[in-house]
């Protein structure tokens, strides 16, 4: 049965090539994975270009589509190696890439059109407008957000159009993927570099010290992959490029069952890796305390029992290419033809001269041509013809030769064209003279002075009637950074009122605001994670007056966004490091006892405030020592500092907002960010 309706593709992680042979051998129908460079799995094995051409050899003589990861943010000094990874990708004659930044989508675009463009996660795509956008923009596959629930799937399904990839079984991030910047601002190893440190793994307790309250368990939906296919999922993702061949196998083994309707082993799948079991809180939409897990040595003790069992897995390769076989026997010798449903074509020709047949050996003959067992082929049809007898050993041998030379010519390369396209080149810029503007979580947290010196002020979209018509004309309307499901319909409404009550504009967060705000002047958040001209330039021509650099960006790279357009830089602000659908408080409360804010606890004893935040129930977890470079704005490309104040009280942020525009010194702890510093991964992109 072809892959389609009601039968989605299984997809399975290869972080290096043992991992890759393990996923194809159990059944896999793609494989995703990573060059050296530029993708979100840093510390996997990954692959050369030379590795590349090789795996995707291998995966297309056994009918298995290969996807490359160029799925991190890209920085101006690095466009020309991301486009000679595209090369890279082409050459090997990839099925897909898989990006994060515009940037790359674009030079994949110059470079190799004939390349097929899908959405990775990272892009923070949760809503159906957003998957309008990047049919938009050419992409032919989304890979959604893991927060989606089987209704919200099946929504966006039915007003997409476009091919949809769901994550099925792995590990969980806590943080909407794209959102996270714990690991940079804490570490300087960053998420969407493809080096986080996993930090919420560590002790970050609701309760008692010492509890793991940002651990999420992973996540196991294969047993509602029929489910998910109803739903219109295209492609059922595996989660893991740093685990083992055995869990591969494993997961693809569960999959290609559950997609049968047939039942799997799941204490085996989850013997080989869990954090004391799985969870589908998100799926279900029972989003709750139980979702929470951590790795323990049982857990680890399991994993090592099953190895044995889990290897016999991948031990045989799995006969997943159907072949017609043709055995003619005339008085010239056997002759065998083996034929694909791709067009290649094999025939041998045996040595041995016919004898007359004591008795009819076609049976036999039939029995051997179907001993295709440790190839990937399957024998779709045999056919017999002729008369006399060679012994079985030559006919065995034939098909062994005939199997042998159609999976070489089935490896044969398939290079995609390309073309010979330049990179923009950027254009620097400095501003000397930087404006100053600043962000309120509420209308209750405005000042009552000092507003009239902000160039512009921005404020919750949800709370557009109580901000003061005399305020309006500089007023920016953020929409949340994220919404699920019906929440998108919430949101449409309210720009629909909001337009024509005199604001300034809005300000997007993610790809479906800007087909939800097209028309309207709009402004792009740092959630958009821009950090360089070219991908900047994409953004404008959605829309975009101006853009917030992404707080990942170090002051070097500044000048080629700042020559690209209007440039915001965050210069205030507790740092919202996670933004997350699962909340951490349900592992010491329900909702239903909640004042929608608490804190984080960590090892070292810092409180990382939370905050339930916006109509849809979203948490922040922000960052406890506030960033503040007001003081240094000599130093600091951007047109506009922007002010970004969430947790603070009126008082607070008053006292704040006057020692930002008089340039003097924070009163307090506080970080620079990563603004000035080297980036850690420098060297190895």
């Amino acid at each position: 049965m072809p892959l389609g309706a009601g039968r989605p593709e299984i997809l399975a992680p290869a972080g290096n090539g043992e991992m890759l042979r393990a996923a194809v051998y159990a059944g896999a129908d793609a494989v995703y994975l990573g060059l050296l460079q530029f993708n979100a799995r840093r510390t996997a094995g990954n692959f050369s270009a030379a590795a590349l051409c090789e795996a995707a050899a291998f995966c297309r003589a056994r009918d298995v589509k290969t996807y490359v990861t160029l799925n991190t943010v890209l920085y101006p000094s690095e466009l020309a190696a991301a486009a000679q990874s595209i090369r890279d990708a082409a050459a090997a004659g990839v099925d897909a890439l898989i990006v994060q930044d515009l940037a790359a989508a674009s030079l994949a675009k110059r470079i190799a059109p004939g390349l097929a463009l899908h959405a990775s996660t990272q892009m923070s795509v949760h809503s159906a407008a957003g998957v309008r956008q990047l049919a938009r923009l050419g992409f032919s596959r989304a890979i959604l957000a893991r927060e989606l629930s089987l209704e919200e799937i099946a929504a966006i399904a039915a007003d997409s159009g476009l091919e949809l990839e769901c994550f099925v079984h792995g590990a969980l991030c806590m943080s909407v993927s794209g959102q996270c910047y714990m690991s940079a601002f804490l570490g300087g190893r960053s998420g969407n570099r493809g080096a986080c440190a996993g930090p919420c793994r560590l002790p970050f307790s609701a309760g008692a010290p010492g509890q793991c309250h940002l651990s999420l368990k992973d996540h196991s939906h294969i047993a509602q992959l029929p489910a998910l296919a109803r739903a219109g999922v295209a492609s059922a993702k595996i989660e893991g490029r740093l685990r083992s061949p055995e869990y591969v196998a494993a997961a693809v083994s569960a999959c290609r069952a559950a997609r049968a309707g047939e039942p799997y082993d799941a204490q085996l799948l989850q013997d080989v890796f869990s954090r004391s079991g799985f969870t589908d809180g998100y799926l279900s939409g029972k989003r709750d305390g139980a979702m929470f897990g951590v790795r323990t040595e049982a857990d680890a003790a399991a994993a090592r029992a099953a190895a044995p069992k889990l290897r016999e897995l991948f031990r045989r390769e799995y006969p997943g290419v159907p072949v017609a076989l043709s055995l003619d026997v005339d008085p010239a010798g056997a002759r065998l033809t083996a034929a694909d449903r791709a067009g290649h074509t094999v025939t041998v020709q045996g040595q041995t001269a016919p004898q007359p047949a004591e008795k009819d050996p076609q049976e036999a003959y039939r029995r051997a041509l179907e001993k295709t067992g440790g190839t990937p082929f399957y024998p779709a049809a045999v056919a017999l013809q002729g008369a006399g007898y060679v012994p079985l050993g030559e006919v065995n041998a034939l098909r062994r030769q005939a199997l042998e030379t159609l999976l070489a010519q089935r490896e044969a390369p398939a290079p995609l064209g390309v073309r010979a396209a330049a990179i923009p080149a950027p254009v620097t810029r400095c501003p000397q003279e930087k404006a100053f503007s600043a962000r309120f979580a509420g209308v209750e947290q405005l000042p009552q002075t000092a507003l009239a010196r902000l160039a512009r002020v921005l404020l919750p979209l949800e709370q557009w009637e109580q901000v003061p018509q005399a305020l309006r004309e500089k007023t920016w309307l953020e929409l949340p950074r994220a919404e699920f499901g019906a929440e998108e319909d919430a949101v449409r409404c309210r720009i629909a009122a909001a337009r024509g009550q005199g604001f300034a504009g809005f300000v997007a967060q993610n790809l479906a605001h800007f087909a939800l705000l097209q028309g309207l002047p709009v402004l792009g958040g740092f959630g958009l994670n821009v950090t360089n001209h070219l991908a900047a330039q994409e953004y404008r021509a959605l829309g975009a007056a101006a853009l917030t650099a992404s707080p990942e960006t170090a002051q070097g790279d500044l000048p080629a966004l700042c020559g690209a357009g209007e440039t915001l830089l965050l210069a205030y602000g507790h740092m919202p490091l996670m933004l997350t659908r699962a909340c951490p408080l349900h592992n010491v409360r329900s909702c239903r006892d909640c004042t929608r804010q608490g804190r984080l606890l960590d090892r070292k004893g810092m409180e990382f405030p939370l905050r339930c935040t916006g109509p849809a129930g979203v948490r922040t977890v922000y960052n406890p020592v506030p960033l503040y470079l007001a003081d240094r704005a000599d130093k600091l490309c951007a047109d506009e500092l922007l002010l970004y104040f969430t947790i603070e009280d009126r008082e607070a942020a008053a006292d704040i907002l006057r020692q930002a525009l008089a340039g003097r010194p924070f009163d307090g702890a506080f970080t620079r960010g990563l603004v000035f510093k080297q980036r850690e991964d420098a060297a190895c992109s």
